[in-house]
């Protein structure tokens, strides 16, 4: 008589789903944690915004700090199910989901050669390009071998997962250390994003100061004569200290404008000076906006030939024959 094949349970369905969900994460947050790792450590100055590459490794670590010891937990308790019941390890839906990940890790390879193939006849090939290619072929193919192993091997009690397991984590705790040398620890990271806004802060009362000299030819005595209910603008505070932000008259066309900064985003540790690299509105690397960590005070001169008063373009009016 033939055995009938073992149906899974709700339990094997939990598992095995969370299982391999978590793992998918834990490879995508990895690839994509040392993708910014690697845009960061050698910028292409085409296409660079560090605020991005700060936001994506945020993600990617918190990703891989939950989806990895869930996938490691999972997995411990597959394998001591199937030690516990041998005939598990022979499970359709355990079978799908493996051929399954030996079909995405083969077809991530394929695709991840031609991009590196159709880039290099293309003659765009960077020390950046080619370590994120390398980064995505290496993981790809770690999947596909370890599952491809884990079909074939035929002893239950082989210590190679868990010396993975150990491997693995032990390179994890290593990749989220290391993004404290790249984009700082997370207290550095909230004094960056304090700086920003002050910078923020600061270009909008340039703004403000400048409208108002073309409107009445004249700079506001005070920061508070800038606020226009109308137009909604209130004159921000320090988003750390709540503090009014320092504002100098020097002479009718020379202002000042003070701040107490956190960090420097003249030079990254890891980057080098960040003023060779694109600028955007309202971007705190701008070179006019360069601060060290201590107060700093940008001097502003108008010039009236390129900040035209309304009075020197308001038409004449025209005044009626009688």
């Amino acid at each position: 008589m033939e055995n009938t094949p073992l149906k899974s349970t709700p339990k094997d369905v939990f598992l095995h789903l969370f299982n391999i969900v978590t793992f998918y994460l834990s490879v995508i947050g990895f690839i994509t944690l040392y993708i910014q790792y690697i845009s960061a450590t050698f910028p292409d100055p085409l296409n660079y915004y560090f605020t991005n590459i700060s936001d994506s490794v945020r993600v990617s670590t918190s990703i891989l700090f939950i989806a990895v010891p869930s996938y490691l937990f999972t997995s411990y308790l597959l394998a001591k199910d199937i030690l516990k019941t041998p005939e598990k390890k022979e499970l359709r839906l355990r079978k799908w989901l493996v051929y399954f990940t030996l079909f995405i890790s083969a077809i991530t390879i394929i695709i991840d050669l031609m991009i590196f193939v159709y880039n290099f006849l293309n003659g765009e090939l960077t020390i950046q390009f080619f370590l994120k290619v390398l980064v995505v072929l290496l993981v790809a193919a770690a999947v596909f071998g370890y599952y491809m192993w884990d079909l074939k091997r035929a002893s239950l009690q082989s210590k190679i997962p868990m010396i993975l397991a150990g491997v693995v984590s032990v390179v994890v705790i290593i990749s989220i250390i290391l993004g404290f040398f790249i984009i700082g620890t997370p207290t550095n990271q909230r004094d960056s994003r304090f700086d920003e806004q002050r910078v923020q802060n600061l270009q909008m009362l340039q703004d403000q100061i400048i409208n108002y000299w073309t409107k009445k030819e004249t700079l506001p005595l005070t920061l508070k004569d800038t606020e226009d209910n109308i137009s909604g603008f209130y004159v921000p505070t320090d988003p750390g200290t709540k503090q009014d932000y320092e504002y100098k008259i020097i002479d009718p066309l020379n202002f000042e404008l003070c701040a107490t900064f956190n960090t420097s985003n003249k030079n990254d540790k890891i980057l080098g000076p960040r003023t060779s690299y694109p600028t955007y509105p309202f971007d705190p690397l701008q070179q006019n906006w360069n601060h060290e960590a201590e107060r700093t005070c940008y001097t502003r001169k108008i010039d009236p030939a390129l900040y035209k008063p309304a009075s020197s373009t308001t038409p004449p009016v025209a005044v009626p024959v009688k």
